[in-house]
């Protein structure tokens, strides 16, 4: 412990991260360095340098990487089509490796000893964020406040705060863990712990409820240039302020409310409840053009290979060699995912309303149930007989 001079700290200005700040300076008897990275939160980073000096800080970076989030991480995965456990588009999970990355640079500059941060013993995020530093600086000590002190719960947290005259926003009353960036907001702890417990209305910050949405469908259009958009409505954006339009977009039709018991890499199911309405709507546009654009063996089995990358984004392997193996593949894949798509929003729906590609392979000719003269029908049948040879040998000699 006496080696560790300088520690920096990945800091939000929560609840958790405000009494780690004391907790470390108290505890190490060491200066601390407070990082907290803008990742599209918006008004919560108000006052997170004064309320990270306040906590017992030297100084606080409040670094602007939202166009690196989008750029070098959320599309790479938009790419790969990833989705966890069939709903999860893995908001929090792709932001942990680059908040590490940045974590780890500040570190080496300020020339700390340690990082610290506020994930749980129970969580994934103590996985992501270590790994991920691990991966980039293993000489650098990871201090985990939540595997070393004597405080058990949030309302330990909630009194100690209280003690030490630590504004944060957290109370008894509304005990909600909130993570919001870019991407999505989730929510978890408090009454969300109950599964059967459905979430208030006034606890959703970016959506509206389905019910209360325009009754009027609104149709949207994105182009996209090998796998990645480019453009919304005709006008050429950069991927985070495409992302910011689409979820201002998709918050005012209800889009992108995910209620989610899933199964965390440290062994437990958990439940959490997501908004995610511009990932949303990106991901069914998405979708919509590879079906078009994508051969169907290289489809198929890029979609058999999804879970274990999502897997991977999850659990916190973002830098591990196999993810880069299985980006390699898929962005390989997306050179020929070109095109226009239409979507229609309304009412918590995304609905895609039309598509078009300059290299579709999608043909009318081939297709149609008209008459046609590029395909004979007759061949159908010695295909579908060679493909039942083994079923009809199988059946003679096994019975059916």
């Amino acid at each position: 412990m006496s080696d560790i001079k300088k520690i920096v700290l990945a800091y939000s200005g929560g609840l958790d991260t405000s009494v780690i700040c004391r907790w470390l300076v108290d505890t190490y008897q060491a200066e601390v360095v407070c990082f907290c990275a803008d990742l599209g939160q918006g008004e919560e980073l108000t006052g997170v340098p004064e309320k990270a000096t306040a906590s017992g800080a030297s100084k606080c970076h409040v670094d602007d990487l939202r166009a690196e989030f989008a750029r070098d991480f959320i599309q790479p995965m938009m790419r790969a089509a990833a989705i966890y456990e069939g709903y999860y588009l893995l908001g929090t999970s792709i932001a942990r490796p680059l908040i590490a990355k940045r974590l780890v640079e500040i570190a080496r500059a300020e020339g700390a000893q340690a990082i610290s941060h506020g994930a749980t013993g129970k969580g994934n995020d103590q996985v992501r964020f270590e790994l991920a530093a691990l991966s980039l600086a293993p000489e650098l000590s990871v201090i985990a406040p939540w595997r070393e002190w004597d405080m058990k719960s949030r309302t330990d947290l909630l009194e100690y705060v209280a003690k030490a005259g630590i504004p944060v926003q957290a109370s008894h009353a509304k005990p909600y863990s909130i993570d919001a960036n870019l991407l999505h907001t989730s929510y978890e702890g408090g009454v969300l712990e109950d599964p059967n417990c459905a979430p208030e209305e006034d606890m959703f910050l970016t959506t509206v409820s389905p019910e209360r949405a325009p009754d009027t469908p609104e149709e949207i259009e994105i182009e996209f240039a090998a796998g990645d958009p480019v453009a919304l409505n005709g006008k050429r954006l950069a991927p985070h302020e495409f992302l910011a339009e689409l979820n201002r977009l998709g918050g005012k039709h209800g889009i992108g409310r995910v209620d989610l018991v899933e199964n965390r890499f440290v062994g437990m199911k958990s439940r959490g409840v997501y908004e995610t309405p511009g990932g949303t709507i990106w991901y069914h546009a998405h979708r919509a053009l590879e079906a078009i654009t994508l051969d169907r063996e290289v489809l198929h089995l890029r979609d058999s290979l999804i879970p274990r990358y999502a897997e991977l984004v999850y659990n916190g392997f973002w830098f591990a060699p196999e993810r880069g193996m299985l980006q390699a593949a898929f962005d390989h894949a997306q050179r020929h995912v070109t095109g226009t798509v239409r979507m229609k929003l309304y009412k918590g729906n995304v609905i895609v309303a039309g598509r078009t590609s300059p290299v579709s392979l999608y043909t009318a000719d081939l297709a149609t149930f008209e008459a046609d003269t590029v395909y004979d029908q007759k061949d159908a049948e010695g295909f579908i007989r060679l493909n039942a040879l083994r079923l009809k040998v199988g059946a003679r000699a096994q019975g059916g």
